[in-house]
């Protein structure tokens, strides 16, 4: 009697991309470190593969006090990320002519990675495979839907202090929360003195789609942000090995964040 073995291969890692849409005001380490943070846990899950990363610094029609020009905010984001092989800046959210919301600039962010990474590579064969999966994207404007073929994921990435800004009144509607969450998806980086857990419970909507948020403990305790990198500026103190040195140059050679220009 013969016995058959069905043989089963491992199925295919989801691909992923990671977004992150914030002032970047200077950048920091701690930017840096939320993708690293973020890659580590989605790999480490055994399911996704994370094959970029995409910092997309705020318009500045934003309007946020001491908020630099976005052309400083780009150069010194790309200084930041020059020696990484998988993140980079795109400038595209700060070139239009108003600011824009983090949903709709994911739209056009998701668009562009499903037509960068839109087949599927065979390893076997080196080329392209037939199989591509259909998404849904909506047009950035009209709200209608496209099918869009590929296997690539977008994904939020943030701090959690920037998943609280859905209670702010008028920042976000609950359509726009609901898409970041279930088209999209949300990667959390856990910081001290926030729970998101706590925030996600209370959230009718994020609840619904809580397994479509990862949220990432960052057990290396790292408290560096933009306003305190800020005040030592307005201050005249050192931010050496908070922030890149590139973008250290960068600030002290254009003097930007002085105390006569600075006031929070």
């Amino acid at each position: 009697m013969t016995t058959h073995c069905s043989l089963r291969s491992e199925p295919r890692a989801q691909r992923v991309v990671l977004l992150a849409c914030g002032s970047f005001n200077p950048i920091t380490n701690m930017h840096l470190r939320l993708f690293e943070l973020a890659r580590d846990h989605l790999e480490r899950t055994g399911l996704y593969k994370v094959i970029e990363g995409i910092m997309s610094p705020t318009n500045d029609k934003y309007g946020k006090k001491g908020l630099v020009p976005s052309k400083d905010r780009i150069a010194m984001a790309q200084l930041a990320v020059a020696t990484s092989d998988w993140v980079r800046v795109d400038s595209w959210e700060s070139e239009q002519d108003s600011w824009l919301s983090s949903v709709v600039v994911a739209r056009h962010m998701k668009r562009q990675v499903q037509n960068k990474y839109g087949s599927v590579m065979d390893s076997e064969t080196d080329g392209p495979s037939r199989k591509r999966r259909k998404t849904q994207h909506n047009d950035e404007d009209t709200g209608s839907s496209t099918a869009v073929a590929s296997d690539v994921q977008l994904k939020l990435l943030c701090g959690a202090d920037w998943m609280e800004g859905f209670a702010i009144p008028n920042l976000w509607t609950d359509e726009q929360i609901k898409e970041a969450v279930s088209d999209f998806g949300l990667v959390i980086i856990s910081r001290a003195g926030s729970n998101p857990e706590k925030f996600i419970y209370e959230s009718d909507v994020l609840s619904k789609y809580k397994n479509n948020i990862h949220v990432v403990t960052e057990w290396i305790q790292n408290e560096i942000s933009s306003t305190k990198i800020r005040r030592s500026l307005r201050r005249k103190e050192s931010i050496r090995y908070l922030v890149p040195d590139p973008v250290i140059n960068y600030i002290n050679e254009h003097q930007l964040y002085q105390p006569e220009t600075e006031t929070s």
